[in-house]
Formats: C-alpha cells, structure tokens, sequence
C-alpha cells in the first residue's frame, strides 16, 4: 500500500508534485511522510477490525499527524475500501467482487466518518453543495452520498461503479505500458496521461471549471497520440500554477497501482 503511494508521486506526471516538483503548500517530502503514515492504518490487522468510513477517518488524522497539508484525501477514500476487501476476501473471491460487495455494505455510519475526515482534510474547490453536504449530518449510506456526487467526481464514480475507471481504464493501461517494455515509473507516466486522456480531472473541473479541465483532457489525447510531448504538457499545466494539477487523476494513478499488486501485477 505504500509502495503503491512513493511510486505514484516519484513518477514524473504531468502537472502533479514529483521529486523535482514541489507545489507552495505540499511537498514532495509531504507526500512519503504521509505515504509512510498510511501504512499502520491500512496495515491487516487494522483494516479487518474497522469500517470503511473509520479507515478514512483514520487515514485522515494520520496524514494530519505528519503535514498541515491535504495530501492525500483522495487517495484514503480509494484505498479504504479496496484494502477492507483484500483483508476480508474469501479465496475464491476476485478483489472487484470484494470491492463490490465492501460498497454494498456501506451504512450511514460510514458516511458519518466520512464526511468528518472530508471536511478535517479541507480539500481544494470542495464548496457547498445541495445534497449530502460534508459539513451536514449523514443521512444516507456512503455509497448512496457518492453516487449523488458521482457526476462531478470521479473518486465518488468509482465507489458508484464499484471502481470501473480502475478496472476498465487503468488496470489495462498499466498492463499495456509493462508488456511493451516501459520501466515501471515511465508505465505510470503513461498510465497517468492514458486515464486523463479519458476521463477529465475533477479536481480541475472544481478548481478551474469543466472547459479547463475538458482542455487538459484534449491536450492529454494530443500526448497519447504522439502528436505531443509529454514534457511540453507538464510545462503547459505548470504555467498555471497548481490550478491545473490533475490530482484527481494522480488519486486514481495510485488505486490502480494498488489494485494491480494485488491482483498479480508485476513492477519490474
């Protein structure tokens, strides 16, 4: 699980904190202080005897323990479910069907602690919203709140499609950048620009509004399809600031990349 989060941040994606990027509030170093600080929460023991909503919650504080910043918000609500599946899967149990059947038992509780460690973790562009407000009590199960919130958050779309971006998108993005021949920090790259090439990142569209995020997601297509390189890219994001930072889809790089080490994918 930590591996999973150093390699996503120590790969040199486009538009995201890299060892040689550092935004002015979050840090390269921010982010293995909080990689490392995930592991006791996530770790085997814990995740069989918590619910997904405490491991979020949990996941939340360490993180606070270690940086002021909002590091990885993303990241926990991903890994939560999918690690409370791992550690609860039976052995004829594919990890989807686990994820699928973790999201299925989500109550009101979940969502409870979910929306706490949410509004402790401040996201950016999070603002007030209609329906299943964070900072309102929870009234619904976690999964019912995500799916209300799934078409303008593809972190939320995954808990609402039991994780197709990660299963349908990533996992063969990975896949194919490994088999022809990518080391496994140039496959992330790939995996990286791949799922921004199909999906636009929320974090932007909340940031900087749809027609930016629909922009970085056409010149994201321009780089899979060779017409564009990929340094010329991160300069075009850098440009703006972190307002441009696809951190949505650097959240789902890492849920990819974990999901591939338990289901037999092999990082050369």
């Amino acid at each position: 699980m930590q591996l999973a989060c150093v390699l996503e941040v120590s790969a040199a994606k486009p538009g995201n904190i890299t060892p040689v990027h550092d935004f002015a509030e979050a840090t390269y170093v921010d982010m293995l202080r909080s990689a490392i600080a995930l592991g006791p929460v996530f770790a085997r023991a814990a995740a069989l005897r918590r619910r997904v909503g405490e491991l979020i919650a949990d996941g939340v504080a360490a993180t606070r323990r270690v940086t002021a910043a909002n590091t990885n918000l993303g990241i926990v609500l991903l890994f939560a479910p999918i690690v409370r599946a791992q550690v609860t899967r039976r052995d004829d149990e594919g990890l989807r069907p686990a994820i699928q059947r973790i999201l299925a038992g989500l109550d009101v509780s979940d969502a409870a602690a979910a929306f706490a460690a949410i509004a402790q973790a401040d996201p950016g562009g999070l603002g007030e919203v209609p329906e299943h407000d964070v900072h309102a009590p929870a009234l619904v199960s976690l999964r019912e709140a995500m799916e209300a919130a799934a078409h303008r958050d593809s972190i939320a779309s995954e808990y609402a499609t039991g994780y197709a971006i990660v299963f349908d998108t990533g996992l063969p993005l990975l896949s194919e950048a490994l088999g022809g021949g990518s080391s496994t920090l140039e496959a992330i790259v790939s995996l990286h620009v791949g799922l921004l090439a199909a999906h636009p990142d929320s974090l932007i569209a909340r940031k900087a509004g749809p027609a930016s995020a629909r922009a970085v997601t056409e010149a994201a297509r321009q780089v899979r399809d060779g017409t564009r390189s990929v340094e010329d890219f991160d300069r075009s994001l850098r440009r703006e600031g972190h307002r441009l930072n696809p951190g949505t889809t650097a959240d789902l790089v890492a849920a990819t990349l974990l999901a591939g080490m338990l289901t037999g994918v092999r990082l050369p």
